[in-house]
């Protein structure tokens, strides 16, 4: 089982947190499991556990529709923040919109942070969602 101290999972579908969590279940063994129904309240927590010292989350599920703060309004401030960790965001979306995959890309190639982009439903989570993945140059 993986051990990570904690995940942040941003999306106002509690189908989805609810499938997400008991997938993670199975797989990660982890000090708490952050949910958010929003982008804004997600980021404000980031900007407060920064301000605190606190630690930030080894990994981020990020739904891209959301009310208040959708996913991408969300990446736009996070990647803002002083952050030198590298955090694990696994993009996740029922659009089949191609500008979101291209808009995803983009931001792929702007940050130290490893962004994925996964389809829902989500029906698995693998170790390769959790871990970062270290690629020789």
């Amino acid at each position: 089982m993986i051990k990570t101290n904690s995940i942040y999972i941003i999306d106002d579908d509690v189908i989805t947190l609810f499938g997400i969590k008991k997938l993670l279940n199975k797989i990660v063994e982890c000090d708490s499991i952050y949910e958010f129904n929003n982008g804004k309240t997600a980021i404000n927590t980031l900007m407060h556990q920064i301000e605190l010292g606190k630690e930030l989350p080894d990994v981020i599920f990020l739904d891209i529709n959301m009310p208040i703060m959708d996913g991408w309004e969300f990446l736009n401030e996070f990647l803002k923040l002083p952050i030198d960790k590298k955090i694990r965001i696994n993009i996740i979306t029922s659009s089949i919109d191609p500008c979101d995959r291209r808009r995803w890309l983009e931001y792929k190639e702007i940050t130290q942070h490893q962004l994925e982009y996964k389809n829902k439903p989500v029906l698995s989570i693998g170790v390769e969602d959790i871990v970062k993945i270290h690629m020789a140059s």
